[in-house]
């Protein structure tokens, strides 16, 4: 009787388990990943910048990766005429056109003065980005972006965890003073994609709430008019149930965990209206110069 309770017992710990690393294991695995992994070398890459707008750059984490890969997003930049960069995790780097890995990072900066890390892309870390001084050579991540001539900006969907008013305030503040830099740079191209919703089961009503109210501040009148230079594409609202705030159902990886990768169906379906929205963008701001 005490085998047979014993076997039993084993048995549920099994199940339980495979159930954990069915549910939290690829996250959990990632996370690892990003602890440990080191900071590739800091360097600037040989760029070709013409004055045709052509050479663009993303800077990204994983959701980005996701939506390049799944999206088709880097052939489909290719067939419209441009050189399409991209930088993830100061881990994983910059990759090229062609899109071989440099095996070098921008050395994108953390909030912490001097840390060096993956990166910090939430509106934070990228207002650290934007007050970093332009250098000619190029030696730090602000110089090095600036070699391209499109810079695409996104926050992944921790930014949309907007807690409370005062919260939000301190985002819109953020991206001013973003824009406040940008102003200073006529000659190139800026878009920020939204960030990300939340899944439903990562945060609340109120949250989901504040998240598109500072999605629709960002493509408002109020953030672009005057700066030409500058456009918004919602990536928020093209994956946001517009009845919660939240994560479409159908673009959920799991609707049981809270996962708020957008899956491969959203990243098939968002990947060339983003290419498009850039595509005009570009065509707009050539035109106005």
């Amino acid at each position: 009787m005490i085998k047979r309770y014993l076997y039993i017992g084993v048995g549920v710990m099994v199940v339980m388990g495979v159930a954990f690393v069915a549910l939290f294991g690829r996250r959990i695995l990632n996370r690892l990943k990003e602890q440990f992994a080191r900071p590739l070398p800091a360097r600037t890459e040989r760029v070709v910048a013409d004055g045709t707008y052509t050479n663009v750059i993303f800077l990204h984490h994983s959701t980005g990766q996701n939506l390049i890969k799944q999206g088709n997003v880097r052939a489909l930049f290719m067939q419209k005429g441009y050189q399409f960069w991209d930088h993830d995790y100061n881990t994983i780097g910059l990759t090229r056109p062609d899109g071989s890995l440099t095996g070098t990072s921008y050395d994108i900066p953390e909030v912490e003065p001097g840390a060096r890390g993956g990166g910090n892309t939430d509106p934070e870390g990228l207002a650290v980005l934007f007050a970093q001084p332009v250098h000619d050579p190029s030696d730090n991540a602000l110089s090095r972006l600036l070699q391209h001539e499109v810079l695409i900006f996104k926050s992944c969907f921790p930014n949309s965890a907007v807690k409370s008013d005062e919260s939000l305030e301190q985002r819109k503040a953020l991206y001013r003073g973003m824009r406040d830099v940008m102003d200073q740079h006529p000659d190139r191209l800026f878009i920020f994609l939204t960030s990300p919703p939340l899944h439903p089961k990562a945060t609340d009503a109120e949250q989901a709430a504040r998240a598109r109210a500072l999605a629709q501040w960002l493509g408002s009148d109020e953030f672009l008019q005057g700066h030409p230079n500058l456009f918004v594409f919602d990536f928020f609202d093209l994956l946001a149930d517009p009845a919660t705030n939240m994560l479409r159902a159908e673009y959920q990886i799991n609707p049981n965990n809270t996962d708020s990768h957008p899956n491969v169906l959203a990243n098939q379906t968002i990947g060339p209206v983003f290419v498009d929205f850039v595509d005009k963008a570009i065509q707009a701001y050539r035109a106005r110069r």
